[in-house]
């Protein structure tokens, strides 16, 4: 079985630090409009950091004023990471559609577990995060002390009151080239 940081697997890693630095366009697919729903409030929370976000709904018009794709495939401009917030057994043929836009990145949310999907999104070449919220990954490692994960008591096995700075890789090659 292959290993991919999980929340249920209680592995910590930075991986996910270095591909939210690396990557800036997500496609979250399955997002609502729902403001009670934590999709929702991931695209709001990477939206106000700075990501370009595609939400991809094909019963939803737009969300937050941004126009919401039917599919991955009809976006027609450059995702970095397809995040999906759906149930694991419908997640496998997502995998060729973020094969076909070029996607870098596949990312299952927390609760969504499909080792076929993760084997076959990595043998085309994407990473893989597995049972992880890109948004609590954003918090664990680039929120402000007093407004992050540590202050609901979640354990983000950040031991320091150190946060780092998210400047994405085309920003840092700008200041320094």
């Amino acid at each position: 079985m292959a290993r991919y940081a999980g929340i249920m697997t209680g592995e910590l890693s930075t991986r996910t630090r270095e591909l939210l630095t690396r990557y800036r366009r997500i496609a979250m697919v399955g997002v609502t409009a729902n403001p009670t729903r934590a999709s929702f409030r991931a695209l709001v929370h990477m939206k106000s950091k700075g990501y370009t976000v595609y939400p991809v709904n094909p019963g939803t018009g737009e969300i937050l004023g941004l126009r919401c794709y039917r599919s991955l495939k009809e976006i027609g401009e450059p995702v970095d990471i397809v995040d999906i917030f759906r149930r694991g057994e419908t997640v496998l043929p997502l995998v060729e559609e973020a094969r076909a836009i070029g996607a870098k990145v596949f990312w299952m949310q927390i609760g969504v577990i499909n080792e076929e999907a993760a084997r076959q999104a990595a043998r085309a070449g994407m990473e893989v995060v597995m049972d992880r919220c890109v948004k609590i990954e954003h918090c664990r490692f680039f929120g402000k002390k007093e407004f992050g994960l540590d202050v609901v008591g979640l354990n983000t096995g950040i031991i320091t009151a150190d946060r780092y700075e998210c400047v994405f890789d085309h920003d840092r090659r700008r200041r320094h080239g």
